[in-house]
């Protein structure tokens, strides 16, 4: 369903566009929040077509579509913002890892733990990257807020598995 909305949202803040574009748009956009590469978004845009979600323009050459996100491809996208769901059940296999990780060593444990404060701390540093290459001209503008997010979550993993490893350690030398 996510894939979805992220194409609705996509199309509808960029305009029509054919399935290559909206990989390329995804690709440096929706994908820092979700990803899916392009064997799983044109499936997806030929399914939202059957469904009324996007119409198909006329092909152009060499095959290529151009969808544009219809009334009720609109309607849904909006209904899906704003509807609150009560649970959203998680699969994290960080977290899963997290709650594991009492069955590792110390000396397992800290240096898996190190190198994932690394695994964030770059990938903190390629989001905040992102953010100083974008104007600031208006604070709205499209997927700001998700950048925004990316950066907190990432800082508060690297922080985490930092502390981690520093109160393994602790409780290692006794």
């Amino acid at each position: 369903m996510s894939l979805r909305m992220a194409l609705l949202g996509l199309l509808t803040a960029s305009g029509p566009a054919s399935g290559y574009d909206l990989t390329k748009r995804f690709e440096s956009s929706v994908n820092h929040a979700w990803h899916a590469g392009h064997s799983q978004i044109y499936p997806e845009l030929a399914k939202m077509a059957a469904d009324g979600l996007v119409t198909v323009g006329e092909e152009g050459p060499r095959g290529r579509k151009t969808y544009t996100v219809t009334e009720e491809g609109s309607r849904r996208l909006h209904d899906w913002l704003v509807t609150k769901e009560h649970f959203r059940p998680v699969r994290d296999e960080g977290a899963l890892r997290a709650f594991l990780l009492p069955m590792l060593e110390p000396e397992e444990s800290v240096p898996l733990l190190r190198r994932e404060a690394g695994v964030y701390a770059a990938r903190l540093a390629e989001l905040e990257a992102l953010e100083a290459s974008k104007p600031r001209e208006r604070e709205t503008r499209f997927g700001r807020y998700a950048l925004d997010l990316g950066i907190r979550q990432m800082r508060m993993m690297r922080d985490w598995a930092e502390e981690t490893a520093d109160r393994i350690e602790h409780a290692a030398r006794g």
